[in-house]
C-alpha cells in the first residue's frame, strides 16, 4: 500500500493536488492532525487498509510545534513497516502567494488580528520546514496555473506508483527565477544565443532552424556531452537510494532557445535507457 502525504504553503495548490489524486484513485483525507498519523497507520495495517491501495493525506500548518518536530521521527519509525510512504510538498514565492490571497479574498489559516498576511506566510514556512525537508517531491507552483499543476501531479505521481525513478527535464529562463524544486540546475547562458540571430529569434528550441543552429555549435555539443556523462553516473546512484523523483533544470536567459533545445535533446537520449522521462518547458507554458 502507498501513503502519500501532501503538505505545503497555503495558496500553493494543496487542494488541487488532493482533488487530482482523488481522480487518480487515491482515498484522500484533508487536514489530518499530525498526532493522528500513528492511529491511521494502525488502521492501515488492519482490515481497513486492505480495501485501499493508495491513500493521500493532507497536512497544513495548523498543528503544534511539537507535532512538527516529531514528524521526522515518525517517518523514521514507520520506515520498516510494509507501507510505502512518500511526502509531496508544494510551495510558491511570497509575491505569488500574496497575489493569490488577494485575488481569491481567502483568509490565511494563520492570520490573526495582530498578524499580517506577510508574517503569516513567513511563520508558515518555519512551521512546515520539518515536512519540507523530508519531501520526496517538491513542486514550485509560482509559475504554474491550475491546469498545469494538475498535469504535473498526474504525470509525476501516477508514474511514481510503479518502481524506478521518474526523471523530469525542465527548461527555464534565469530572468524569471530559478526553479526551487530542481535537484540539479545547469546554466547554459555561456553558450551561443540564437536570440541574437535575427532570423532565429521568433522560434524556440523545438523548431528545426534553432535545432540546426545549436547542434552545429562546438560548445553546445560539449555541454550536452558533459551533462549526459554526469547524469549517466549519478542518476543510478540516486535510484539505488530509493529516490522516486528527480528534477533536472536546464536554464538559459529567457528559457526559449538553448534550454529548450537541451532539454529536448537530453530527454531523447535518456528515453533510450529509462522508462520514466518527462519534459516541461516552464516559459513556453
Amino acid at each position: 500500500m502507498k501513503l502519500l502525504i501532501i503538505s505545503g504553503l497555503s495558496g500553493s495548490g494543496k487542494s488541487i493536488a488532493l482533488n487530482t489524486l482523488e481522480d487518480l484513485g487515491y482515498y484522500c483525507i484533508d487536514n489530518l492532525p499530525i498526532g493522528m498519523l500513528p492511529s491511521l497507520m494502525e488502521q492501515l495495517t488492519h482490515n481497513w487498509g486492505k480495501n485501499h491501495d493508495y491513500l493521500a493525506v493532507g497536512i497544513d500548518a495548523r498543528n503544534s510545534h511539537q507535532d512538527f518536530d516529531n514528524f521526522s521521527r515518525w517517518l523514521e519509525s514507520t520506515a520498516t513497516q510494509s507501507l510505502e510512504i512518500e511526502v509531496l510538498y508544494l510551495e510558491a514565492d511570497n509575491l505569488t502567494l500574496l497575489k493569490r490571497f488577494s485575488e481569491t479574498r481567502r483568509r490565511h489559516p494563520l492570520t490573526t488580528g495582530d498578524m499580517s498576511l506577510t508574517d503569516a506566510i513567513k511563520l508558515e514556512r518555519e512551521l512546515l520546514y520539518p515536512i519540507a525537508s523530508n519531501a520526496d517531491l517538491l513542486i514550485d507552483t509560482t509559475h504554474t496555473n491550475i491546469y498545469q499543476l494538475r498535469d504535473v501531479i498526474r504525470k509525476r505521481v501516477s508514474d511514481g506508483n510503479e518502481e524506478a525513478m521518474s526523471v523530469l527535464f525542465q527548461s527555464f529562463g534565469f530572468k524569471h527565477g530559478v526553479p526551487t524544486d530542481a535537484d540539479y540546475v545547469f546554466d547554459l547562458r555561456c553558450l551561443p544565443n540564437p536570440h541574437w540571430e535575427a532570423n532565429l529569434r521568433p522560434f524556440t528550441g523545438r523548431d528545426e532552424k534553432v535545432i540546426e543552429y545549436l547542434k552545429d555549435q562546438p560548445w553546445v555539443v560539449e555541454m550536452k556531452k558533459q551533462i549526459i556523462d554526469f547524469l549517466t553516473i549519478w542518476l543510478p546512484r540516486f535510484e539505488k537510494e530509493n529516490r522516486s523523483y528527480m528534477t533536472v533544470a536546464i536554464g538559459c536567459t529567457g528559457g526559449q532557445h538553448r534550454s529548450v533545445y537541451m532539454v529536448e535533446t537530453l530527454a531523447a537520449h535518456f528515453k533510450q535507457s529509462r522508462n520514466k522521462v518527462m519534459i516541461r518547458h516552464r516559459e513556453l507554458s
